[in-house]
């Protein structure tokens, strides 16, 4: 089993944590709101730099670019007190440029993207897309066991970033797709249930349809992944399709939508609530 440094105890970084504990991983914790790091009752780290020093493997879930680069190379960062055949692996979703900035500077990094949601994380059923090199894959694969049922080693440094920005894109275009659906159906005057049930089991299925339907038709949208957290996902897609001149035409409307959404109050409603800008 495996010395581990854990850095942000989120919403996904707390499930986390518990499984690594219960797969017997010994595991030290850091979060900035030091409450969240303390109610894991692991021992817990003043700083990045102390909770990284002497393990075998660095995981990291916190929020953008800034926080990732602050708790790696800021003062008290873990970098500094790494030891060098240590593992780094980042669960944040953030650009493809931090992740191969942060990889060329030690030998084992692993940009590790998630998908699944905070349900995907308790479950211990995340997706993990993964960029850095076959030996960082290797040393990071059995760590990353204890909270993901699939794992993917989709590439270079970078390449898990750009693959969780591919995820992104095609939650919009089908949520976009599905809320439009929802208010048809709606305005037709058909019962909901029954069209989810003729629908759901045929090439229309999702994802998002067989696990936000029903929801999305009450309304209800106070859980699940965060509109601002997807707007930030999302102006990472647009980011990089502007550098590598990528098309993404549909993803741009519906960063749009999300945006008035958000102007409604939806901020921290799930991705669903897209549907809540079309009138019923």
């Amino acid at each position: 089993m495996a010395s581990i440094a854990f850095i942000g105890i989120g919403v996904m970084g707390a499930p986390m944590v518990r499984h690594l504990t219960a797969a017997g991983h010994d595991v030290t914790v850091y979060n900035r709101t030091r409450g969240k790091a303390e109610a894991t009752g692991l021992p817990v780290a003043a700083t990045p730099a102390e909770a990284a020093r002497d393990r075998d493997a660095v995981v990291t879930c916190v929020g953008n670019d800034d926080d990732l680069r602050a708790v790696t190379l800021g003062v008290d960062g873990a970098f500094a007190a790494m030891r060098e055949d240590a593992v780094f692996i980042d669960h944040t979703t953030v650009s493809a440029g931090i992740a191969r900035e942060l990889a060329a500077s030690r030998a084992l990094v692993i940009d590790a993207p998630v998908s699944g949601g905070q349900a995907g994380a308790e479950n211990g059923t995340l997706s993990i897309m993964c960029g850095g090199t076959d030996a960082a894959m290797a040393a990071a694969h059995p760590i990353m066991e204890a909270y993901a049922a699939r794992i993917v080693h989709v590439g270079a440094p970078g390449a898990g970033q750009q693959t969780k920005m591919v995820n992104q894109i095609a939650i919009a275009g089908v949520l976009a797709g599905l809320s439009e659906a929802l208010r048809f159906a709606q305005r037709s005057g058909l019962n909901l249930d029954k069209v989810f049930e003729a629908v759901s089991g045929g090439a229309a299925q999702s994802w998002q349809m067989v696990n936000r339907w029903p929801s999305m038709s009450e309304d209800r949208f106070d859980f699940g992944f965060a509109i601002d957290w997807m707007r930030k996902d999302l102006g990472l897609a647009l980011d990089e399709a502007r550098a590598n001149g990528a098309s993404l035409e549909i993803t741009a409307l519906v960063d749009g939508w999300y945006a008035e959404v958000q102007a409604m109050g939806g901020a921290r409603q799930d991705t669903s609530a897209l549907v809540r800008r079309i009138a019923k």
